[in-house]
């Protein structure tokens, strides 16, 4: 016998069960209206018999508990799921943002060394000089960049509220770049995706 049953057929299980169990219930209550003796008076009533089902109806009894059972089941293998999900996700958001503080402690770093770089070409420092701090900037930016930082590439690009914070607008030196990101005075940063730092741009009008 085939034991997979759907929604449909679980309701008209639960329905003729429902009926089976109140048949059963008027069955075993009925009294009888002759008024008893005193003999019978003070005697403990013997348990009523439980009125015995068919082998059909045995069998759809079973049928029903089991699909009740396996109802419960997936209900509540559907509520694991959602938590497991919900849990996993939770930890990988954990794992991604964990250390955000620590970076954002650090951008004032990788600001200080644009503009350390940006002096000494100015002041024409030697060659190996600018190459040392260079490669040091290189090795804690592309560290900071494993654990899921990036920055923003925003100049020439249109202004952007959710990106961008306007320091102040200039007259766009051509047609092609009013109400776009005319200098960074401060790069943005993402960590995973999400925004750490808005840039701190000049927009052209």
């Amino acid at each position: 016998m085939d034991n997979n049953i759907n929604r449909d057929e679980l309701e008209d299980l639960k329905d003729f069960a429902k009926e089976q169990a109140a048949n059963d219930k008027h069955n075993g209550t009925e009294e009888k209206t002759d008024t008893p003796t005193e003999e019978v008076v003070g005697k403990q009533e013997k348990p009523k018999k439980k009125v015995k089902l068919s082998k059909s109806e045995q069998i759809t009894e079973l049928q029903y508990q089991l699909a009740e059972l396996n109802d419960k089941y997936l209900r509540l293998f559907s509520d694991f799921d959602n938590y497991r999900k919900r849990s996993s996700k939770d930890k990988i958001d954990l794992i991604k943002t964990a250390s955000k503080e620590v970076i954002e402690g650090l951008l004032p770093v990788l600001d200080d060394f644009d503009r350390g770089l940006h002096a000494f070409r100015e002041q024409k420092v030697a060659e190996d000089t600018v190459h040392g701090v260079e490669l040091i900037q290189n090795k804690l930016f592309n560290f900071l960049k494993t654990k899921g930082l990036e920055p923003m590439d925003s100049k020439g690009k249109d202004f952007d509220t959710d990106y961008h914070d306007a320091i102040t607008q200039i007259p766009a030196p051509t047609d092609d770049l009013k109400g776009k990101v005319v200098d960074v005075v401060e790069k943005g940063y993402l960590l995973n995706g999400t925004i750490i730092r808005h840039a701190k741009v000049v927009v052209g009008k």
